[in-house]
Parts: structure tokens; sequence; C-alpha cells
């Protein structure tokens, strides 16, 4: 039973560690049905994971992103495609309580309410009495199945020809989603297509992309709160390493619990414990992890910090959000590459959990938004006193 009034980070933490059989048992069927299990959801949802970036008025918990690293890792290290769809969950969330407050007060009087979203402009809005008319789809939309709405982003032409993104909320009851999710990685996360196809949106829904970007946002109430006047990205950065943190120590552990039982095949080694080799593997793991836990620290403590304080951020400092984020996945999937490779022929078989995870680590590295190579040459173009070259800083 859970306990009254606002969790502790221990305890939310203790929560999902509590969910790890549950969510491990539900994992291959994630894998294999490409979308999270109906129990799962209701066991996060229980233990209050959805409510992490809900403001407190309506019983949230208005979690710092270091509540979400945790929890996060803690959830990864039961299933990648569960914890990264309860991240995805976390930052459309949060960015619903951009809107004006009337407009929250719509989407949070659904208990639990689950927002799934994206930050690409592909589809196309049309300006109408009263709001806009949008046509067009979105591809990775994790959490899509289970989800009661989603954050889009399109481009709206004005009749003077003028084009602007735009940021909007819309009902899950108003777009068509496209079962399209045929993947190597993150199978679980039923990151399907959704289509609109002439969805009105009211005005109030609306809000200009450009001015979110440079935190400029309409909600009064939330104005105050220190989780809600942080710039967007690197919001979204720091709302996303806990995966695979928690992927990265999964792949330890599961390579850890094979290690006893395991010989060298072709090889004097009757125990891969006793080979130098596998001294050598597990050590630069581990430290690989130990560096990737790092920068997952550093990133939650600035946002977190310049979230209390309400200071201004630098370009370089957002440039470095992204870095941090790009070095914990490169660090993670490199860790668990190499306890992936360690593992032996043996490991490719589909109940042994250590493949999983390494298509999972892969796959999030792939994510334009996490990429490591597109974030460290990001943050170079600006200590370089280059203009960054993105908006999505």
């Amino acid at each position: 039973m859970l306990t009254t009034g606002v969790p502790t980070r221990e305890e939310l933490v203790r929560r999902a560690s509590e969910l790890l059989p549950l969510l491990r048992g539900h994992a291959d069927w994630a894998d294999e049905n490409r979308r999270i299990h109906d129990e799962s959801i209701e066991a996060l949802a229980d233990a209050g994971i959805f409510k992490m970036r809900v403001p407190a008025r309506y019983g949230g918990y208005e979690c710092d992103t270091r509540t979400l690293l945790e929890v996060a890792a803690e959830l990864g290290r039961a299933d990648g495609s569960t914890a990264w769809t309860a991240s995805v969950y976390w930052i459309p969330t949060w960015m619903t309580c951009l809107f004006p407050d009337e407009v929250q007060d719509e989407v949070f009087s659904t208990p639990d309410v689950r927002v799934c979203g994206t930050l690409s402009p592909t589809a196309m809005a049309a300006p109408v009495d009263g709001g806009v008319v949008v046509n067009g789809k979105w591809g990775f939309v994790s959490g899509a199945w289970h989800s009661h709405w989603q954050e889009i982003v399109a481009i709206q032409v004005n009749p003077d020809g003028e084009a602007m993104p735009i940021m909007a909320l819309v009902p899950m009851s108003d777009l068509q989603i496209v079962d399209d999710w045929h993947t190597s990685g993150l199978r679980g996360t039923g990151s399907v297509t959704t289509v609109a196809q002439d969805v009105f949106i009211p005005a109030e829904r609306v809000l200009p992309l450009p001015a979110v970007l440079m935190g400029q946002y309409a909600s009064k109430l939330n104005a105050a709160s220190p989780i809600y006047r942080t710039p967007l990205l690197p919001v979204a950065s720091a709302s996303s390493v806990g995966t695979v943190i928690g992927l990265a120590r999964a792949a330890k552990e599961a390579f850890f619990e094979r290690l006893p039982s395991r010989k060298i095949t072709y090889t004097h080694y009757e125990s891969q414990s006793e080979a130098p080799v596998t001294h050598l593997q597990v050590a630069e793991a581990s430290l690989k992890i130990d560096q990737a836990e790092f920068h997952a620290q550093r990133l939650t403590g600035l946002v977190d910090g310049k979230g209390v304080t309400g200071e201004q951020w630098t370009l370089e400092e957002r440039a470095r959000a992204r870095a941090d984020m790009g070095a914990v996945c490169r660090l993670g999937k490199e860790a668990a590459d190499i306890l992936a490779s360690a593992s032996g022929g043996s490991s490719i078989y589909t109940h042994v959990p250590i493949q999983r995870i390494a298509r999972d680590i892969s796959a999030v590295n792939l994510h334009a938004l996490m990429n490591p190579n597109t974030n460290t040459e990001l943050y170079g173009r600006v200590l370089c006193g280059q203009e960054p070259g993105t908006f999505y800083i």
C-alpha cells in the first residue's frame, strides 16, 4: 500500500525496485509483442511512476531529475523498454505543464494520465477560427498504445506565408495509430507512428515552439516551481539517461549471474572467472559504467540546481547538458558491448537477457537526440565559439 503525501526519492526508488520481478517477467512478452504488457503499465501506475512530473495541485510529486534518473535506472535493470517508456512519458508530461493552466486542468483530470510525444515537426498546421487544423504523421511515438494524449509538433503556415513550428496537445482518440514498430531494439516500447487527418486543435492547446525552446512558458501556476522553469532540451536530456544507466547495470548483473557456470570453450580455462581476459573485460566495463554514472549525475545536478536558483543558462551549459547525455549513452553501450561479447555464443539465445539488453542500449544510441557523436560535436562547436546550428539546445 502506498504511503500518503509526496513520497521521497528513496521511497520512489524502493517502489521501482519492488517492480523488478514483475517487469522482468514481462520483458520477453513485451519484446515479442512490441508493446508494454498491460500489467506492467498498471504496476507502474500503482507505484506512482506516472505522477512524478505532474504538478502537486493535481496530486503529482513534482520530482526533480535526480529522482527520475534513479527510478529509471531501477526500471532499466528490469527491462529497457519499460524504463524508456516511463522516461518518455515524463518528458511530454512535463511539457504539458508549460501550457496554460486551464489546459492542464483538462489533461490532468485523468488519473495517472499518460502523455506521449515527439519533437519532430513532421506535420502541417493550418490556422482556422479558434485554433489550427493539423494533418500529418509522427514516427517513433513511444508508449502510444497506452497514452491518453500526445504532444505533437507541426509547421504552421500563416496566411502571409510565414512558417513557424508549433507544439500542441491532442487526445489520442483524435489520432490514428499505425502498427509499424518492427525493430531490432527497444521493441517493447511500441514506438509506433501516429497520424492526424484534419484534426482541429483549439488555440489554448497550441504554443509556438520557438518560445518554448527559449523558456517562455504559458503556465502561471507553475512559474515558481523549480522543475518547470528549466529549458526543454536540458530537461529532456536529464529525463532520458536513467534508462541507459539501468541497462548498463543490467548487463553487468546478467553477466555475473551466468559467470560461475561458464567456461571458455576450446581453451584450458574450465572457469571463465579464472581467465585474465575476463578480469580485463569486467574491470573495463565496470569503469565505463562508473563514468556513465558520473555524467548522468552531473547532468541532473546541473538541471536541478539551476531550477532551484533560477539562474539563466549559458549556451555552453546547454550544450554540455546534451554532451553529458551523449556520454552516458556512449559509455553505457560500450560497457554493455564488452559484457555481451564476453558472454559467448550461448548468449545469443533469446532466453538469455543480455542479448536483449545489448539490442536495447544500441537502439538508444541511435536516437537522434541521444546520439553520442551528434551531441559531442554540438558541444565542441560551442566550445570553439561557433553557433550551435540547431534550435534544439
